[in-house]
């Protein structure tokens, strides 16, 4: 016989977050390999803020594991990808679900799941139920990542200056 389940309270004991991540990643299909829209509550994303996040060795720590198009910053890593081009590469929509919980992509990622509370292991006591990033936040890396569209970036070449011909009729 099946255990009865309390329906009075869907949401026991979760927080806004937690809510708001089920929801979306019940809209994530292996179909679409994204979360579509942008997460609740957010305006769109700031590439700048975007851009400070990802280089930001005590919030994102994305340049850890991840090497990118950010000249000032040395030591970057070479675990993961490299985020040049990531733009051209993924959607928006799937770089929201990499960021979000990169584990449904991939159950033996090393990334953290930037905006989850369930489901975690190894979660200290002082950041259980907490996300790593808020939504807004996640919609700013989400919209700096689109504009990494070059992967193989080439300098320009100089034009050659016109000029009569060295060719004798």
């Amino acid at each position: 016989m099946a255990a009865r389940r309390d329906l009075s309270n869907p949401l026991p004991r979760r927080g806004l977050a937690a809510a708001l991540t089920t929801l979306l990643l019940s809209t994530a299909t292996a179909a679409t390999d994204g979360i579509p829209d942008p997460l609740p509550g957010t305006a769109p994303g700031d590439v700048e803020r975007g851009r400070a996040i990802v280089a930001n060795r005590q919030l994102g720590l994305c340049l850890l594991c991840h090497s990118g198009p950010i000249p000032e910053e040395p030591f970057q890593g070479n675990l993961a990808p490299d985020l040049t081009g990531a733009g051209e590469r993924s959607t928006a929509a799937q770089l929201r679900l990499r960021i979000v919980d990169p584990g449904r992509i991939n159950p033996a990622t090393i990334m953290p799941a930037y905006y989850k509370t369930e489901g975690l292991s190894h979660v200290a006591p002082q950041y259980r139920g907490k996300t790593i990033l808020t939504a807004q936040q996640v919609e700013d890396v989400v919209a700096y990542l689109q504009t990494l569209r070059t992967l193989f970036a080439q300098p320009p070449q100089p034009t050659p200056p016109a000029g009569p011909s060295k060719e004798k009729p």
